[in-house]
């Protein structure tokens, strides 16, 4: 099973919409309480918690039965995540200090789980219902990508989060879509390079170029610049709305070439040859001016849709060692610095082969994808058990006699 998180974009009347936000401001200054009661006796589990708090949400904070439990849940999980991110180390320092000194904060607008028994979904007429403080309000229309809604209505189960973003109501929901038998015997492997110009170049010839993209984010890294020296609270508010976009254009593009990528392994009966990148910022040395390009390289995120795709659609993915692609020639094997005159371009001082570096680069992927998979599944067999030796006292028959 795979999961996937599923958005849909809510269409309430001003009506609806002004239950919907002071819902959602009554739930997190709940929150707010739970979580200051929480620290006040050092965070006890869930069960003592709901035994501190339930009545009080019930009654002072005007929420649901359920809509309570839900809310304790929260608090309990936002303790558990900053103990999580302390251990394993990603929370340290003044920032791990402030967060062990105060209790967990919501903000008036945070996003909010419903479950089954205060949200229910009418997906043949597309509204929803929702508990609100001021009741169950019905009839609430949604919208969203066709294929999305065809996933949520066949795979849904459990908790929706209720997000108020830039004026407009979501709910995001987590599905667990089945995934796909793998094809366990591809007829070849489709290799595939990563790269900064090119974002991903095909064994097949096929190019997905990284100008378009490289443009967009030179450009924004032009008006972030302008704005973080202007410093005001406006500009700030610009800049995450801008890192926001930013980030959803670079997901988007990549979501686009994932899919391009496994679908066409999967037209083939063919597997996906990937490099194995981990590391890569650390082994890699550039000038000054292309460090912003890799750090901001989105090669794993890449990687991570191919993966999921693949694995939904039954398409096998052989990730292999990324050492030296570009370098060796894959009709005579030698492999040299002087193969790779420039970034752009492949000579094998060897036997004459040239081509472009990357497309070379791919047909090498292809080739260790090719030995990986069949090292990896090849048969094992097991030793032959030998007869026993005859120790009876009957005559031994030849094979003249027989």
């Amino acid at each position: 099973m795979g999961k996937q998180v599923v958005q849909v974009k809510l269409a309430p009347t001003l009506e609806q919409s002004q239950a919907l936000a002071a819902t959602l401001l009554a739930v997190n200054g709940a929150a707010n309480w739970t979580s200051r009661t929480a620290f006040a006796h050092g965070v006890p589990r869930e069960y003592e918690l709901r035994k501190r708090t339930y009545a009080e949400l019930r009654t002072e904070h005007g929420l649901g039965s359920q809509v309570a439990q839900l809310v304790i849940k929260k608090t309990c999980h936002a303790y558990a995540t900053i103990a999580g991110l302390i251990k394993a180390g990603r929370l340290q320092g003044k920032p791990a200090e402030k967060a062990r000194s105060k209790p967990v904060e919501f903000r008036p607008d945070a996003a909010q789980a419903f479950d089954d028994r205060c949200l229910s979904w009418q997906y043949d007429t597309r509204t929803i219902s929702i508990w609100t403080l001021e009741g169950r309000m019905r009839g609430i229309p949604f919208t969203g990508h066709p294929d999305h809604l065809k996933v949520l209505a066949a795979h849904r189960k459990g908790e929706s989060d209720l997000v108020f973003r830039n004026g407009n109501w979501y709910l995001i929901a987590t599905v667990e879509v089945p995934d796909a038998e793998q094809h366990t015997r591809p007829v070849d492997f489709l290799g595939v390079d990563m790269g900064i110009a090119n974002i991903a170049t095909t064994s097949d010839g096929d190019n997905y170029a990284g100008a378009g993209l490289r443009r967009y984010r030179r450009r924004m890294a032009k008006v972030r610049a302008e704005l973080q020296a202007k410093g005001t609270k406006s500009a700030k508010r610009k800049l995450k709305a801008r890192s926001r976009r930013e980030a959803r254009a670079v997901k988007d593009n990549n979501h686009r070439i994932a899919k391009q990528l496994v679908g066409s392994a999967e037209r083939t009966g063919r597997g996906i040859g990937i490099e194995d990148l981990a590391g890569i910022r650390d082994r890699v040395r550039l000038p000054a001016a292309q460090r912003g390009e890799l750090n901001s390289w989105s090669f794993h995120q890449l990687q991570t849709f191919i993966a999921y795709k693949a694995k939904r659609a039954g398409v096998p993915v052989a990730v292999v060692d990324a050492r030296n692609t570009s370098r060796r020639c894959p009709r005579c094997g030698h492999t040299a610095k002087a193969n790779r005159p420039n970034r752009n371009h492949f000579n094998c001082v060897g036997c004459g082969l040239a081509g472009p570096a990357d497309l070379v680069a791919a047909v090498n992927i292809r080739h260790r994808a090719r030995t990986t998979w069949a090292v990896v599944n090849q048969p094992i067999v097991a030793d032959t058990p030998q007869p026993a030796a005859d120790t009876s006292d009957k005559p031994r028959t030849s094979v003249r006699d027989s």
